[in-house]
């Protein structure tokens, strides 16, 4: 690859995180072009379907919705869940450490741009049993 191929990446570009809830293309990070204090990609979420409860030690989270709607829950200080319904254009911030989930709850599939900052936490999702790497296109 190019320096400027690693600069403009496509999802199916890249190797894709799968997992029975939906999945992650990471387009940006260490392994994908160099990004050194953040990563993030694309998740596609199908109808019905969300990631549970979980957080990220040491790391925030900027997620935005490009299409479909939802339910996203991100804890409060106190640790207590807070749920929003979201659509496309909403940015939902993440405090570092915190608990969250999202749930596609439209009628068809939910997608998503998250960041991550700094880098990591996405490479613990290859530890979760449903964990599969699709391999790029082409």
């Amino acid at each position: 690859m190019s320096g400027m191929e690693k600069i403009f990446v496509y999802p199916e570009e890249v190797d894709a995180f799968a997992f029975d809830w939906g999945r992650l293309a990471l387009t940006v990070g260490p392994e994908v072009n160099g990004a050194g204090r953040f990563s993030g990609g694309v998740v596609d979420l199908e109808k019905g379907q969300g990631h549970a409860r979980h957080n990220h030690p040491g790391a925030e989270e900027i997620i935005f919705v490009i299409a479909g709607t939802g339910e996203q829950m991100v804890e409060d200080e106190e640790g207590n869940p807070v749920v929003h319904q979201v659509r496309p254009g909403c940015t939902i911030y993440v405090p570092e450490s915190r608990y969250h989930s999202t749930l596609n709850t439209g009628e068809g599939p939910m997608q998503l741009f998250v960041v991550y900052s700094p880098t990591g936490p996405e490479q613990a999702l290859r530890k979760l049993p449903d964990f599969r790497l699709v391999p790029a296109k082409g």
